[in-house]
């Protein structure tokens, strides 16, 4: 059997994606099993070994509009495929699929896209199964017959290979990082919106007080669109941190991350890949909800302040930012301090 699987599009949903990719590979061990994916989802898959293919869907490139969309599609035709099943719940994944002349297409009824899917399955009603984002894909699964129970994982990880990661530690070194002190990786940015990102000033405090009490490296971790973000936090710390921001591809990202001892950031994509390399995570939270999104690991803590309006789950905050703006440095660097004092190490 040929199965294809449509990859979710955003970072921190592919980690949380990852046990339905297993239970799939665990139900079908012989089939031949092929991921599309975005290309940096497609990077961040590179190490791990359910899938016999990873297909990139580059929708900036060469499967741009309708026209690049149609080669994709004539792609995947080729391939003769006997089933999809589609984590992303957009209408083009299933268009893709139908196109593609799949004959059995499996995927959640919404987005309109019912009518392309052989098997329409229900979306789960609110409290219907358990809040976490992980339970919504394994879902679809039991749903589809393929699983019998939902049974997520404690702790969702990724693989490295050692090459990986001995690169990262050369780069990290070049970059101006210290051997044989504790590493604080710090993610400012979240590609979801503004209203989930902490003030660059909040990220600078913080630093300066860890930096201070630990004698830590503070290293900066972002996309080419989070550098100016990283230039504000570094402008107003005490101490040059290492800047990676925009330097790092997502090949890169897990090795990278661990080879530090703690991430601190907002509710990210980055955030999830930190937590699933081992890292213990302090997790900054506003507008969205941890008790679906938060990392899958028993090495995390959560800093939030919930007014009245959160979770509110927009981009952003169209009034005064108040779920971000009472979170202290203090109250972040508590929770840090509870990790950094075990001289916590990676397990990478």
């Amino acid at each position: 059997m040929k199965i294809l699987v449509r990859a979710t599009n955003w970072v921190g949903d592919a980690v949380l994606s990852l046990p339905a990719l297993r239970a799939i590979r665990a139900k079908w061990p012989d089939a031949e099993l092929s991921v599309l994916a975005r290309p940096q989802v497609a990077a961040l898959y590179h190490n791990e070994g359910f899938a016999n293919r990873l297909l990139e869907y580059d929708a900036n490139g060469i499967h741009c509009g309708w026209r690049g969309r149609e080669r994709l599609a004539k792609k995947l035709r080729a391939s003769r495929f006997d089933v999809a099943v589609l984590l992303q719940n957009a209408m083009d994944a299933a268009w893709l699929a139908w196109r593609a002349g799949i004959p059995e297409r499996i995927g959640y009824a919404r987005d309109a896209r019912g009518v392309l899917l052989t098997r329409s399955i229900p979306v789960p009603r609110s409290g219907g199964i358990p809040a976490h984002e992980q339970y919504y894909y394994l879902e679809l699964l039991r749903r589809a017959g393929w699983l019998e129970s939902l049974q997520g994982e404690t702790w969702i990880s990724l693989s490295l290979g050692v090459p990986s990661v001995r690169d990262a530690e050369n780069n990290l070194l070049v970059a101006g990082a210290r051997s044989n002190v504790l590493r604080i990786a710090i993610g400012a940015g979240a590609s979801y919106g503004s209203a989930k990102c902490w003030a660059p000033s909040n990220f600078a405090a913080l630093a300066n007080r860890l930096q201070a009490e630990f004698d830590a490296d503070v290293i900066l971790f972002g996309t080419r669109t989070e550098e100016e973000v990283s230039r504000a936090i570094a402008s107003d710390m005490d101490r040059v941190p290492v800047n990676v921001t925009g330097k790092t591809t997502m090949v890169d990202l897990p090795a990278m991350l661990s080879r530090c001892h703690l991430f601190v950031g907002n509710d990210s994509g980055a955030m999830h890949v930190a937590a699933a390399v081992g890292l213990p995570v302090v997790a900054i939270f506003g507008p969205t909800d941890p008790h679906g999104t938060a990392p899958v690991t028993s090495r995390r803590t959560i800093v939030q302040e919930k007014p009245f309006c959160s979770p509110c789950f927009l981009r952003r905050c169209p009034i005064d930012h108040r779920c971000m703006k009472s979170i202290t440095p203090e109250a972040v660097a508590a929770a840090a301090r509870t990790w950094l004092s075990r001289g916590a190490a990676p397990l990478a």
